[in-house]
């Protein structure tokens, strides 16, 4: 099963890679009309995901919305599933950009889950990244804070040195620290190890030399 979850990741992954709205709906329905829970919840994810780097909030909260439904279920079915319980708190964390007002509802399950994804598999590097991607957008005063975040991003490093996700969201959080230089080195190498990610590109362009 984790060869069969990984290849659908990797499809996935390529279509957010390249920002393709078009394939990610295509196949989050196809996984909804079957029922098959934790597709439709990951390809909702990365749908979301590609909407907020768009710009594109609504179009977010829609995909995410769609998206905790297929993962609560699938939660349901294997409540012992880490993976299961960080794609819930992904989702719950996208519905906010949309309407903070939502942060008073999905708040906590975007917390709770991806703690309880830390807890299920200490040695996943992208249950750390999903945390710190929490706290990067979590003020202080309620736990987060950058610093939190640069921790989380650091400890999935440790884990998984190549994963790109990881080096991606350090440089971004690295940057709201106002570590310009070193920001730029996570990003060139996000975009080293997954060349065909065009919003690391766009981060990178985006960093100050210094």
């Amino acid at each position: 099963m984790l060869v069969t979850l990984r290849l659908i990741a990797g499809e996935l992954e390529s279509a957010r890679d390249v920002q393709d709205r078009a394939t990610l709906e295509r196949l989050a329905a196809q996984y909804a009309a079957h029922s098959i829970r934790y597709q439709a919840a990951l390809a909702n994810s990365y749908l979301a995901e590609v909407a907020i780097e768009t710009g594109d909030k609504n179009r977010a909260r829609a995909a995410a919305e769609a998206g905790i439904a297929a993962a609560q279920h699938a939660v349901a079915a294997q409540p012992d599933s880490a993976e299961y319980h960080r794609v819930l708190g992904t989702l719950c964390g996208q519905v906010i950009p949309a309407n903070l007002l939502a942060g008073l509802k999905w708040g906590s399950c975007a917390r709770d889950e991806v703690e309880k994804a830390v807890k299920l598999d200490p040695k996943s590097a992208m249950n750390y990244v999903s945390r710190g991607v929490g706290y990067y957008y979590l003020p202080p005063a309620f736990g987060g804070g950058v610093e939190n975040a640069i921790k989380d991003f650091q400890q999935a490093i440790a884990l998984e040195p190549k994963l790109d996700e990881a080096h991606l969201w350090l440089g971004i959080a690295l940057r709201k620290a106002g570590r310009n230089a070193d920001a730029r080195r996570e990003l060139q190498k996000a975009v080293d190890l997954n060349p065909a990610r065009g919003w690391a590109k766009n981060q990178l362009a985006k960093t100050p030399a210094q």
